[in-house]
């Protein structure tokens, strides 16, 4: 099984040094990819409810500076030459698909093919608000903004008619390095996450999900693609869990789970961070004294 690190991109790991000293350790240290996740938008009081802790309440501070992921991960990838790198996740229907399609194949074009686009549907009421965005049928915008951005990759000239977006006879270049495709993972752990993995994702990134849960949601996923006749096999698994260690890891392989992603905050100089890093990959990937 791989081992991904989910750090960059939020207070410290917003600093370019901590960046830049996350991800060549972290390449160096045999991890997979580099996770970044997103939020356009934070407020000091939520009333919407945080999908992935028990209180609720996210973790992060509202004042934390939180870089955009594909603007994090394009720095990365400039220090970087082989570990892939992923959304976890943009939060695709709060953007203009036609402008996010730009910007992941040009991450992609940057980094060698190295970008998987990790998308959810967002769980903010105050964020979409902010945006001007509805909050209600993100999920059917979220499966139509997909569908358009495959469009965009893979033709030369792209027309496409939708409830959310259309355009016609357009050219969006340049175009993703592998077969003009971006592999689409879909975060989240509710059924409705599972459903829409399976309907058009390639993999499903289940996020600071409970050990003992993780079987579970393996077991529905695998039941939603084949009630879409696809085989389980086609998705990838990433899954950042929130509880355990490395005695995790072969349970997590034998329900199917492909990646691993450790989660954690970096230290604030360069240096400590490269030794957390190190820390890391010796605990996840090398575990034992």
């Amino acid at each position: 099984m791989q081992v991904g690190l989910h750090a960059l991109g939020v207070g410290n790991g917003a600093r370019p040094q901590i960046i830049r000293a996350v991800a060549e350790a972290a390449e160096a240290r045999g991890f997979a990819t580099l996770w970044a996740g997103e939020h356009v938008v934070m407020v000091d009081e939520p009333t919407s409810r945080y999908p992935y802790s028990a209180d609720g309440r996210i973790a992060v501070p509202a004042d934390a500076d939180w870089l955009d992921p594909l603007l994090a991960l394009t720095f990365a990838a400039a220090v970087t030459t082989r570990i892939r790198l992923a959304t976890g996740v943009l939060l695709l229907p709060e953007h203009n698909p036609i402008v996010v399609a730009k910007q992941a194949a040009t991450l992609d074009v940057l980094s060698g093919g190295r970008l998987t686009l990790g998308i959810g549907v967002g769980w903010s009421s105050e964020e979409f608000a902010a945006l001007g965005v509805p909050f209600a049928h993100r999920g059917r915008r979220t499966a139509e903004y997909t569908a358009a951005m495959r469009t965009l990759w893979s033709h030369d000239v792209a027309s496409f008619e939708g409830e959310f977006t259309r355009f016609d006879a357009i050219r969006v270049n340049p175009k993703p390095v592998r077969d003009r495709q971006i592999p689409v993972v879909v975060g989240g752990n509710s059924d409705a996450a599972l459903r829409r993995a399976a309907a058009f994702g390639n993999g499903w990134y289940g996020f600071n999900l409970p050990a003992d849960l993780v079987t579970e949601r393996v077991r529905a996923l695998r039941e939603h693609c084949a009630s879409h006749h696809r085989p389980a096999t086609e998705l990838t698994i990433a899954v950042a869990p929130l509880d355990g260690g490395p005695d995790l890891l072969p349970d997590l392989a034998a329900a199917g789970v492909t990646e691993l992603v450790v989660i954690g905050a970096p230290p604030a100089t360069p240096d400590a961070a490269t030794a957390w890093v190190a820390d890391l990959a010796h605990h996840w990937i090398t575990p034992g004294p």
